[in-house]
């Protein structure tokens, strides 16, 4: 059953600015992802929108339905920077390497690679592609092993 909201002029179907924060929260507990997708997207584009967000998220039942939108919500307005270095720490967990072993792979030391994984210095995309590269390679090495030999 698609949403529907209570007590409020708005519909589903208006944007998210006629919504308010009755219809941010009937969203938010009683919505589906094409509800709360529309809510995020305008919350990141509007600050005003935002904070009434905030503001209805500490009133919310759903407490993962709020954790899901809050890491929906980090995602679409962090930086490229903030991206690169997220997309670097995941693959650095995916090759299941020490830092150490992990620096021998890239031919560098491994205190850069605690300052790339730290954010202290923002490591070239070469870097970034090679660390997944060597994620792929050690979460599926039966697979590439098998393309390798046909």
């Amino acid at each position: 059953m698609p949403l529907r909201f209570r007590n409020i002029d708005a519909t589903p179907d208006d944007p998210v600015e006629a919504w308010g924060v009755e219809g941010m929260l009937a969203a938010i507990d009683r919505g589906y992802a094409a509800d709360w997708r529309k809510l995020i997207e305008a919350a990141a584009d509007d600050p005003a929108l935002r904070a009434i967000y905030d503001d209805t998220r500490e009133v919310a039942e759903s407490e993962a339905t709020v954790a899901l939108l809050d890491a929906a919500l980090a995602a679409r307005t962090r930086s490229s920077e903030e991206e690169a270095r997220e997309r670097l720490r995941a693959a650095f967990r995916a090759t299941r390497l020490t830092q150490a072993q992990l620096a021998a792979r890239l031919a560098t030391s491994r205190p850069r690679v605690t300052s790339y994984l730290s954010g202290a210095v923002t490591p070239s995309m070469d870097v970034l592609v090679a660390v997944e590269g060597i994620a792929r390679e050690r979460t599926t090495p039966s697979l590439v092993a098998h393309l390798e030999l046909v």
